[in-house]
């Protein structure tokens, strides 16, 4: 029987940031890569891409789950999530990491489980 949840999931917002830490896609992927580690994840593939004019979008597949971002420098704002099923990764150092990288002024957090243990024992099937 299942007693808690799969996994958990951040939504986080970065307000204040300087345009110039999230227009560039290397920079923003190496921030992305470098908090996976520090949170203690296992990076498998990265996937980032530059928009034009502006503008980074860009997960980080790590073995635990994901990292993803979506930037708009011109607002100096940043969407990022971070899911993972392993109850044993930092997501607050994962987190104070982005908020400096990013040079972050205001940082929101939306935690949320995912895959309620209940729920899931009710449609659990019988493999």
């Amino acid at each position: 029987m299942i007693k808690a949840p799969l996994g958990k999931h951040w939504l986080v917002e970065f307000y204040g940031c300087p345009a110039e830490r999230l227009s560039g896609v290397k920079e923003v992927e190496q921030a992305l890569c470098d908090a996976a580690i520090q949170a203690g994840a296992t990076i498998v593939e990265t996937r980032f891409h530059q928009f034009a004019p502006w503008g980074v979008s860009g997960i980080v597949i790590i073995q635990e789950s994901h990292l993803s971002i979506h930037t708009w420098p011109e607002h100096g704002f940043a969407a990022f999530d971070l899911f993972t099923c392993d109850a044993d990764l930092l997501a607050d150092k994962t987190l104070d990491f982005l908020k400096t990288a990013f040079g972050a002024a205001r940082m929101v957090v939306r935690p949320f489980d995912r895959g309620d243990a209940q729920l899931l024992g009710a449609y659990a099937s019988k493999i």
